[in-house]
């Protein structure tokens, strides 16, 4: 963590979640309920219990320390089961003997892993539920306020803000339902001794297995994973997925945000998002937030998908991958949520500029309804016809394209005054986006 960054991409307690300490307690929480298991189903003596929790507490250990015992051990988890034990023996040295029995540190580091996981999806959870609030209200509130539409950047026939928020929504809404989903895979417990077969716990090792799944509250797998890490690949994609569509939210409230556009505004406290130099500016700090978490995701689940083949029952090198690449995507996600939640909570919609930019085209963002109504009498493909060269006239005159198609005789056989003037309406031409909010906010209820 570097103080001066990280928090800008994160949260408080994301990064709390992903200390030294954090990881150390994940580990010995492990190494607590192993022995708390292997008692129950006398795999060890009763007595070793007490001395070794005992000495399952993170403060009890300095990180600096283990962290350079771990540059020759391989991992933190070897020079940590090795001061636990030092210190267990200071109170019962036969307890000491018992300490980490039949497993491996890789068991101990993958499944403290999972606790941390456990821990970081609870702010995550409630920070998604939060901006699933935020976006039904927003998509009640403006159901039916108009807006251009745009494919290519460029206007397209009108929609709702409406509509925008409630297809953020319904997006959310999959990718919560996905994570209902992989949660059981994910949240499991690892013990599988040296190479996954638990020889060294003889006969009580599927007791053991299962006795700590359920001290731990974790599910128990059908075998042992060091080595098929396809649980925490599926947990990446989904925070990848997930990022892209904070990113794909962000990026058009950004745009919506540009001064020459003018349909939305950042809301927040005086001085948020303001210029070292230009005092007039509010930048859209919340949308750079998450644009920045959206744009290095990619590369970080990239990392832990290269790191999947991993050889035989133990890898080498792509294990070692993950341990900072997989704290940095949940950090970066976190953070995104969170700013997300406080971009749609505290937006400012200006919608007399949606209405002065629906008109910006001079009305040639209802040409297709136009087209439409002529395609009736005329057939589609000569409506289309007509419709373009007329709307190519129109722009090269600067006149509004009602204006055009009222000296054309084949629109005035079809279309009045009257027709012509309700085509133009752009509430007359929404379409179903009234009720796909609709659909979308009865999910939600």
């Amino acid at each position: 963590m570097t103080a001066l960054l990280d928090l800008l991409l994160g949260t408080d307690d994301a990064e709390g979640l992903w200390t030294d300490r954090a990881r150390l307690a994940g580990m010995l929480a492990f190494e607590a309920a192993l022995a708390r298991a292997e008692a129950g189903v006398g795999a060890i003596p009763a007595t070793a219990v007490a001395p070794i929790a005992a000495g399952c507490h993170a403060e009890l250990y300095d990180p600096d320390d283990l962290g350079r015992q771990a540059v020759e051990a391989g991992n933190p988890a070897i020079p940590l089961v090795r001061m636990l034990t030092l210190k267990v023996a200071e109170r019962d040295a036969a307890a000491a003997g018992y300490v980490h029995w039949g497993a491996t540190s890789q068991d101990a580091m993958d499944t403290g892993l999972v606790l941390q996981l456990r821990r970081f999806l609870e702010p995550l959870e409630a920070a998604l539920q939060a901006l699933r609030r935020a976006l039904a209200e927003r998509a009640c509130a403006e159901r039916d306020t108009p807006m251009a539409g745009r494919t290519w950047l460029q206007q397209g026939p009108p929609v709702t803000f409406g509509l925008k928020a409630a297809g953020w929504l319904d997006a959310l809404q999959r990718q919560q339902q996905r994570l209902v989903e992989l949660k059981p895979r994910l949240l499991t417990l690892q013990l599988g001794g040296a190479v996954g077969t638990l020889a060294a716990l003889g006969e009580r090792a599927g007791a053991v297995a299962k006795a700590l799944a359920a001290d731990l509250n974790l599910s128990l797998p059908a075998v042992p994973w060091h080595a098929l890490r396809d649980r925490l690949g599926e947990f990446a994609a989904w925070q990848g997925l997930l990022l892209g569509l904070l990113g794909k939210l962000a990026r058009d409230l950004s745009l919506m945000m540009q001064n020459e556009v003018g349909e939305a505004s950042e809301g927040g406290a005086a001085g948020r998002g303001g210029s070292s130099t230009m005092a007039h500016k509010r930048n859209p700090l919340s949308c750079a937030v998450i644009l920045a978490a959206a744009g290095e995701a990619p590369g970080l689940v990239a990392a832990l998908f290269a790191a999947l083949p991993q050889e035989h029952e133990r890898g080498l090198g792509n294990w070692q991958v993950e341990w900072q690449v997989l704290p940095r995507l949940c950090r970066l996600t976190l953070g995104a949520a969170r700013a997300a939640g406080t971009l749609i909570e505290n937006l400012q919609l200006d919608r007399r500029r949606m209405r002065e930019n629906l008109a910006l085209t001079q009305g040639l963002i209802l040409a297709e309804a136009v087209t439409m109504a002529l395609g009736a009498a005329l057939g589609r493909q000569k409506a289309h016809a007509l419709i373009e060269g007329a709307t190519r006239r129109a722009r090269a005159e600067g006149v509004h394209l009602k204006a055009m198609l009222a000296t054309l005789p084949e629109v005035r056989r079809v279309l009045d005054d009257d027709a012509l003037d309700r085509l133009f309406q752009p509430d007359s031409y929404l379409g179903e986006a009234g009720r796909f909010v609709d659909a979308v906010l009865a999910k939600e209820r």
